[in-house]
Parts: C-alpha cells; structure tokens; sequence
C-alpha cells in the first residue's frame, strides 16, 4: 500500500478544540508523519469532531478520491463515520502505521445539477423540502421514464451510507455500501386520485440518471440540502442525480464494518 505520511487536520478552530487536540498532533509528528497546512498537499485528512465534522471535511477539501479520509470523535461514542476516538490514540497510530489493521472503505457519493448552475457533490443524501407551510409537486424521472407525480413535504435522496441517517428516520431502508446506488425516499406524500406515488422508497443503480422537475405552483423556493448544508439557489427547475465514478475512501479499523457500525449505533 501507499505510503501516507502527510495529514491534514480538519476541526473546529476554537481554543478548547485546540487544546484537546495539541496531543494528537504532537503524536502524529513523533510517528513521523508531516502536519500539513494545506489539505491539497496532505494524503490522510482527518476530521476531529463528529459525523457533521467529517461531513464538512469532505466537502470543504473537495471530495478528494486520491487520499484516505479518517473520523476521530471527540465524544465517547463512535459514530457512522468516526472510527476513532480522540483519547486513543493507540489505535489511530497502529491503523495508519500497520497494513495489517488497516482497511480502506469506499464510499459511494452522488452529484446533483440544479438547473445546469453547477454541479455539487454529497456523500450523505440531497433533499428537497417546501420551504413555506404548503406541499410540493414534484415529477419524478428515472431515466426518460416518468415514473410518478410526488406531492407532500420533500423528497430524500441518499447515498448508502446516508441510508442510516435522514432517510432512515422516514423508515428507509439501510443499505450496504458495497452497492452503488442511490435511495429514493418521500417525506409525507400525499396519495390521491391525481397524485399517485409507490408509497415506499426505492432504489435505483448507479447507472440510472434520476431527474426531478418541480411542478411551480406558488412554492418555488424549496429548501434544498447537501449533506449538513443548505444549498443557496433559490428558484429550481429540474435537479437530476446521479452516481459520481469517484468514490470517498476511508480509513477503517480491520474489524469495524459497515454493518458492525450499524449494530453498535441502532441495536
């Protein structure tokens, strides 16, 4: 494997962050490996904090593909994407140091085109939501095929890794990463003789393009999320989806799965 010794730490910038931080960085360097200031320049990037901290690392360093992205919570708790604890260190060390403990995960992620204003990554899930206290109408696409009439509070459309998070909170399913596809998911919808929807989530293959047209009807400044942030467009058209070719590789312990991380956090 690759040698990675130049790493980058993505945190909070605040004194007591850095406090409690000063001993991983000391750590780090006494392993021989570069502080970089520059995450362009770093081949580890690690974010301190919680699942929203690594979120936000991966966006705000550009969704790299070429380097290993690592979650270090600051909690006592793992998390979905925090292997690591902040107090063991012992651990972070024999991860990024041995070829025998370390396992690199790679996780699907999706690009969504918001009227051809540009293109935007999530790791997560994209969703759209009314902004005001009325429904939404949304035509929904997979491919050229029309496959239904959404009207109710928003759509959700995650990643497998985003299955645990938002869309699992409006029951759906949990996905293994190892595919790589894209989940459909409805927040209150509302199914009548004019609008018709399935009723449940659906999932469609990564090489499908999933295209939604928002119906206007007095509500065109839906509430548009990637990930943890609010995207900052307004008026919206047509959004399509679909699989990015690169995928997030992360650094994970040899004997903590996808599935093992479900287990410990919902069961």
């Amino acid at each position: 494997m690759e040698v990675r010794r130049n790493i980058y730490f993505y945190h909070k910038r605040d004194a007591d962050m850095l406090v409690k931080a000063a001993p991983l960085f000391e750590l780090a360097e006494r392993y021989g490996f570069t502080l970089v200031s520059d995450y362009r320049k770093a081949n580890i990037i690690a974010s301190i904090g919680d699942d929203g901290t690594f979120l936000q690392a991966v966006r705000m360093t550009g969704f790299r593909d070429d380097c290993l992205y690592m979650g270090i919570s600051t909690k006592n708790s793992l998390s979905m994407y925090c292997d690591f604890r902040l107090n063991d260190t012992s651990k972070m060390i024999e991860a990024i140091t041995s070829n025998e403990h370390i396992k690199v995960r790679r996780y699907p992620t999706i690009e969504v085109s918001v009227d051809g204003q540009g293109t935007f990554p999530c790791l997560n899930e994209f969703s759209i939501r009314s902004s005001i206290i009325k429904t939404l109408v949304i035509d929904v696409f997979i491919d050229q095929l029309h496959i239904e009439t959404f009207r109710g509070d928003g759509l959700i459309i995650a990643t497998p890794t985003g299955s645990t998070a938002y869309n699992k909170s409006v029951n759906g399913s949990v996905v293994d990463p190892l595919l790589s596809c894209m989940q459909v998911s409805e927040v209150a919808s509302v199914n009548t003789n004019r609008y018709r929807t399935l009723g449940t989530s659906f999932i469609v293959g990564s090489e499908r393009t999933l295209t939604l047209k928002v119906i206007s009807e007095n509500n065109d400044h839906p509430t548009m999320g990637m990930d943890n942030e609010a995207l900052s467009i307004r008026s919206v058209d047509k959004i399509q989806i679909k699989i990015r070719d690169k995928k997030i590789k992360t650094l994970k312990l040899k004997d903590n799965s996808f599935w093992d991380k479900v287990k410990r956090t919902f069961l």
